[in-house]
């Protein structure tokens, strides 16, 4: 018995005592923590490590804090980097030029807008920002934003309109830096990669179809929503001209050529990025040379770099805080994407929050430059990257491009044609219709197919801010859905182990009668626990369908919790397991918890389940509580056995009894050293039909 002892928890108590045919059982000790206990996850605080971590910091690790740019001026090779870093930047920045004046278009501002918006942001960002090969400025998708929500406010013919627009800058980059620096950017990690798919694939299309008044000669209503931008282009088809429709589209086929050829081939690598250029040069040559009256033309732009001003009408500032969160969001989903990417191709960390702040901080320092709100594109982030660009170095040769530009070359931009920037415009959404992550969803997985059809149905026909709405609401309800309803497994012995297992992922592993062993596969809270309990009532009541070993009982005395997957558990799911501890009592069927985890202990032993439960009744391992409770569950089923065992005997039947027993005994014996053997990772477990069975069956005595 002191043998015994030895390898068993002082809480179990004498477990041979329930038979003579058991034998002992060893079982780990589970620690149990004082009811005093503080849970692991306060320990130490966050305000420990964050004040550990600044005195850790050295002087350089303090000025990369506020000067990320400091990382790669500090490690600059300038025979390795400074040639790709030059061509990256005159690559992208040629790009650019027509690409602001295209979007300011779409954004319902002037052309220079755009241009202003191509150049203070990109010096700024460069200083705090963190990755090296995000191009900023202005996009497709926050120039749609911003002409939907203040078309609906003031005309777009008005100062006011410019004016709203430079404030949104501002508002964006402040909620921006307040986002970066409360490092709230995980909060965007509810906003599944389905609803952005869907979102911007809705968006492309209406974008696209804002451009055709400048193929089709006539305007169209200026609109959000598919259906009346339709209706606009059908009802005034009787205005149509064919001189801007046939430039605009030659020019947009040359367009995609150009991209599809350079997505293609390396050789042809540079065209990609030329392709804006090229529409604008050949759109200028042609209205310089011919002057077609039927073809409108950008008109005069003012030469010069931008003044300094300060935003004005911060009347309007309530009525455009939805729209700066909805710009918020999109610009940082976008970005911040595209910049983790290329961080990870080009072997750096980024940070997110400093990508936030560094954002941030280039829309406000940009307001005051009359800028529009930017972001990181993805298309010329992706030429950037593929043009080489090695550092931040890039960004400041695009800047100076824009620079030249606004400086010397705005009488030129007087004679582009509009149907020309229409046709850049559209020639860059068209890679946001996502065809491709919509048939991959529909053969992964189709709730979240689902997912991107509701968000991309509703962004066409009920306008952009409720699209984004209905997908993130859907997305959060499909979470709660999952929270509420978690995953919840019965388990079941694998053949010759001591491992348990989902019984529907391993058909072969097997139960033991009178026991039900589930795992729960989540926090336990509020939301959940009714789930848990009726699904527990389930398997309680309704057998599994797998091979039940051991005892011959025909109902369920355990029920045993594998909770090592639940990291949490509240109040309410506290309350709930005392209930459920009592129904079980009036039913004599026992709780055993294993394996909890230290903060789920410490809350059970707070509130007083433990002590209600039993501490005999919590365990290390499943395969401990299931020796456990096969050894209840044995003393219940022999105990009727041993009392109507007091007829008279034969002295040939007791000697046949004699032999059985030392045959059983020697077998027992037998069982408990490949038990202790397989416990303790000595035993090789062989695959021979003649002898695993003695390892599959440890616990139970063998029928003769």
């Amino acid at each position: 018995m002191e043998g015994i002892n030895r390898y068993s928890s002082p809480s179990v108590g004498d477990l041979t005592s329930y038979g003579a045919a058991n034998r002992p059982v060893k079982i780990i000790q589970l620690q149990h923590p004082s009811p005093s206990a503080a849970p692991s996850s306060s320990s130490p605080s966050f305000w420990g490590k964050w004040s550990a971590r600044m005195k850790r910091m050295t002087r350089a690790e303090w000025i990369q804090l506020f000067l990320p740019c400091y990382r790669w001026i500090s490690t600059y090779e300038w025979r390795e980097y400074l040639q790709p870093d030059l061509m990256a930047g005159i690559t992208v920045g040629v790009m650019l030029v027509p690409q602001s004046m295209s979007y300011a278009k779409l954004a319902g501002l002037h052309p220079i807008y755009g241009l202003y918006s191509g150049f203070v942001p990109i010096f700024i960002y460069t200083i705090f920002g963190s990755s090296r090969q995000l191009a900023i400025g202005p996009v497709a998708l926050t120039s749609l934003l911003v002409s939907n929500v203040l078309g609906n406010i003031v005309d777009s013919s008005e100062q006011l309109y410019t004016e709203l627009a430079i404030l949104l800058a501002l508002m964006v980059g402040v909620f921006e830096c307040i986002m970066g620096l409360l490092r709230l950017g995980w909060l965007l990690r509810f906003i599944s990669h389905s609803v952005i798919s869907g979102f911007t694939t809705a968006s492309a299309v209406v974008i696209a179809l804002s451009q055709a008044k400048y193929f089709l000669g006539y305007e169209i209503e200026r609109s959000s929503k598919i259906i009346p931008l339709a209706k606009s282009i059908i009802f005034g088809a009787d205005k149509f001209m064919w001189q801007p429709f046939v430039m605009g589209s030659i020019i947009l086929a040359i367009l995609l050529t150009m991209k599809h050829l350079g997505k293609t081939r390396k050789s042809l690598r540079f065209l990609r990025a030329a392709g804006p250029l090229t529409a604008v040069v050949l759109g200028t040559t042609f209205a310089k040379l011919y002057h077609p009256a039927s073809i409108s033309l950008v008109g005069e732009i003012p030469q010069g770099l931008p003044k300094f001003s300060i935003p004005k009408e911060f009347g309007y500032v309530k009525s455009l805080i939805p729209t700066t969160v909805l710009i918020t969001g999109v610009a940082i989903l976008e970005s911040v994407g595209i910049a983790k990417a290329l961080a990870a191709k080009n072997g750096y960390e980024l940070d997110s929050n400093q990508e936030l702040f560094g954002l941030g901080v280039a829309n406000i320092v940009g307001s005051f430059f009359s800028i529009y709100p930017t972001t990181g594109s993805f298309s010329r982030s992706a030429v950037n990257h593929e043009s080489g660009a090695k550092t931040g170095l890039s960004g400041l040769v695009m800047g100076i491009i824009m620079g030249c530009a606004l400086q010397f070359m705005t009488p030129l931009f007087e004679y582009i044609p509009q149907c020309a920037l229409a046709a850049i415009v559209i020639s860059a959404v068209v890679g946001l219709v996502d065809y491709d992550e919509a048939t991959f969803l529909w053969r992964v997985d189709k709730r979240d197919f689902l997912l991107w059809t509701i968000t991309c149905v509703v962004t066409l026909f009920l306008g952009i801010e409720i699209g984004v709405l209905v997908g993130v609401g859907v997305s959060l309800a499909f979470v709660i859905h999952e929270s509420a309803n978690p995953h919840i497994a019965i388990l079941g012995r694998l053949p010759g182990t001591t491992v348990y297992r989902n019984l529907q992922q391993y058909p072969e592993a097997y139960t033991y009668n009178g026991l039900v062993i589930v795992r729960i596969d989540a926090p336990i809270y509020f939301a959940n626990i009714s789930y848990i309990k009726d699904r527990l009532r389930e398997y309680e009541l309704e057998p599994d369908g797998s091979i039940g070993r051991g005892p011959g009982v025909t109902r369920i005395h355990f029920v045993i919790l594998e909770m090592a997957p639940t990291t949490y558990i509240d109040s309410s799911a506290v309350q709930a397991l005392k209930d459920l501890h009592q129904e079980y009592k009036s039913r004599n069927i026992q709780i055993a918890i294993s394996n909890p985890n230290r903060d789920v202990l410490v809350t059970l032993t707070r509130s007083g389940v433990v002590d209600l439960i039993g501490k005999q009744w919590f365990f290390v391992r499943v395969h401990d509580a299931v020796q456990v409770c096969l050894q209840r569950v044995q003393s219940l089923n022999n105990s009727p056995k041993t009392s109507s065992t007091n007829s008279p005997r034969t002295p040939s039947s007791m000697m046949e009894n004699k032999t059985s027993i030392f045959q059983r005994l020697s077998k027992q014996r037998q069982e408990d050293l490949s038990l202790s053997q397989l416990e303790s990772g000595n035993l090789e477990i062989s695959t021979s039909i003649d002898e695993t069975p003695h390892l599959e069956e440890p616990l139970l005595p063998k029928k003769h």
